[in-house]
């Protein structure tokens, strides 16, 4: 039986020995043409990776599966996971590694999106997420730039890059998701993203029937299109945004309970507490004193 290889460090360093804290990133092309862009199964116990791939394809091996992979995409493989790699000559890309620690410094409360990174993904770039990903892109350079240099504040500005960026691969995962649940409606991602955008800028008290007027659908087909992407109806999902903002009035300001009713175009602040507790578990006075 063919012994599995493991690397403490990046693929073919057998002097590397594992230390806390390692961030590294290097051009896909950099080391995969070092081995005629073929990397052979292999284990990395303590390091995370993030192929960010922008040209070219990959085929992908993982412990029982193959699987062929289009640019632009972005695959996660998590400590300890079995992995192997061909390329094309043609690929492009980055290819971000960091220890384990890092990652659980980095989001130690964020669950929903340390937990994407934790496992295997392949995140494929769909038109939609264009801009989205050439977003992260962009951040991938600053972040390259900040590991590379010995400017004052380093170590603060990379987590803050770090932590930016693994919230935009969340997004990009999320927006991957909507569009497999939307698939049988091409029109439905389009007409949701739309009354999200809506939803942000408007003022409220706004009714359900106003929001279907203005992306020129009935209500009945909002609420069609917002159950066919999410599994809520309008209603809830605004719900949820003003609970969002609630939520941020409380943690990052100083205004009175019912100076953020008042924000809110709540009526009264007893009904804006009763709406919070509804939403949350908590009063808005038990939220702010729990989590700010």
């Amino acid at each position: 039986m063919k012994k599995i290889r493991q690397y403490d460090g990046l693929y073919g360093d057998l002097e590397y020995r594992h230390r806390p804290g390692y961030v590294f990133l290097e051009m896909i092309e950099t080391r995969s043409k070092r081995f005629d862009w073929v990397v052979l199964p292999h284990i990395h116990a303590h390091l995370l990776q993030v192929f960010f791939v922008v040209s070219g394809h990959v085929t992908f091996q993982a412990t029982d599966s193959v699987r062929h992979m289009k640019s632009p995409c972005i695959l996660i493989v998590p400590p300890a996971t079995l992995h192997g790699l061909v390329y094309s000559e043609d690929v492009t890309g980055r290819i971000l590694t960091m220890s384990d620690d890092v990652l659980e410094s980095l989001l130690p409360e964020a669950e929903s999106i340390s937990g994407i990174l934790q496992s295997l993904q392949i995140i494929n770039v769909s038109k939609h997420a264009a801009k989205d990903f050439k977003a992260i892109l962009d951040l991938l350079i600053q972040t390259e730039h900040e590991l590379f240099s010995n400017l004052a504040g380093k170590d603060l500005m990379l987590k803050a890059h770090l932590i930016n960026l693994y919230v935009l691969i969340y997004r990009l995962f999320e927006l991957q998701e909507l569009v497999k649940k939307s698939d049988d409606d091409p029109k439905a991602l389009k007409y949701f993203r739309a009354f999200q955008k809506n939803v942000s800028k408007s003022e409220f008290p706004k009714s359900i029937p106003r929001f279907a007027e203005e992306l020129h659908i009935s209500t009945v087909h909002l609420n069609r299109v917002c159950r066919s992407v999410t599994g809520k109806a309008a209603s809830l999902i605004i719900q949820e945004y003003l609970v969002k903002q609630a939520q941020n009035y409380l943690n990052h300001t100083s205004y009175s309970i019912s100076e953020i009713a008042y924000l809110l175009k709540f009526e009264y602040p007893n009904y804006f507490a009763r709406f919070f507790r509804k939403h949350t578990g908590i009063s808005p006075k038990e939220y702010r004193r729990k989590y700010r």
